[in-house]
């Protein structure tokens, strides 16, 4: 396994209209080990989402280098780029993004059955009940609070093993207790898979828990703290 899991080496994005040029993202430089885990914070607009996305090969950087688990993402052409996806990351959003067509089940299953396993729906099952939804395998989003919506997409997200878990305010749109338990079941399977962990929030508390804070201010890497480390 390489020494870092990611690397986001001298990053830049900017965007061009009609009205200038706008600097999204400036010489963002950092690395994470396997099995850390890390919040980027800061003020909306600051950039961290785009940031996310640029570590998931999602958006592509003006300039720079994201390697994950050694592969330079943006030296693989498209395709190549969602299959080491699909391997190696896994996703959890603010808004959940359930396919709403499909069962809690079914979209646990989905990440697997795309990977071409043949254990999908026993994987799907087990992962469910590690999140306390059991009793909820045929039911569809719509029928799910919240907090059980975004329990289904944090089992989607850990069924299939990812080496890394990038979460987007995975706890934004739910209320303390729930989202309180959303992050302990992320940090438990974190610890028990060795998943490493990169989480945007405005959230202190749990910016808190994560072994590294990296402030994005104006597009710049402001400060990156240490647990332990004052401020």
């Amino acid at each position: 396994m390489p020494e870092s899991i990611i690397s986001v080496e001298h990053v830049h994005k900017s965007v061009t209209d009609s009205t200038g040029t706008l600097e999204i993202l400036r010489d963002i430089d950092f690395s994470l080990a396997p099995r850390e885990t890390a919040a980027i914070v800061g003020a909306s607009g600051s950039g961290k989402s785009t940031l996310l996305s640029i570590i998931a090969g999602l958006d592509r950087p003006t300039s720079g280098t994201v390697r994950l688990a050694g592969q330079d993402l943006f030296a693989l052409d498209e395709d190549a780029r969602a299959e080491l996806r699909a391997r190696q990351v896994g996703f959890v959003f603010q808004s959940f993004q359930l396919m709403g067509n499909l069962t809690a089940l079914e979209n646990v299953m989905l990440p697997l059955e795309l990977a071409g396993r043949g254990d999908a729906r026993k994987s799907a099952t087990e992962m469910l009940a590690r999140v306390g939804l059991a009793e909820r395998l045929g039911h569809y989003p719509r029928v799910l609070s919240g907090g059980e919506q975004q329990r289904v997409a944090l089992a989607r997200a850990f069924v299939v093993h990812p080496a890394v878990l990038l979460a987007d305010e995975p706890t934004g749109s739910l209320d303390f207790a729930t989202g309180e338990r959303v992050m302990n079941l992320m940090f438990d399977l974190n610890r028990e898979q060795g998943t490493t962990l990169v989480l945007v929030t405005h959230d202190r508390a749990i910016a808190g828990r994560c072994e590294r804070r990296i402030t994005i201010d104006a597009g710049r890497i402001a400060a990156d703290e240490r647990a332990g480390a004052p401020g």
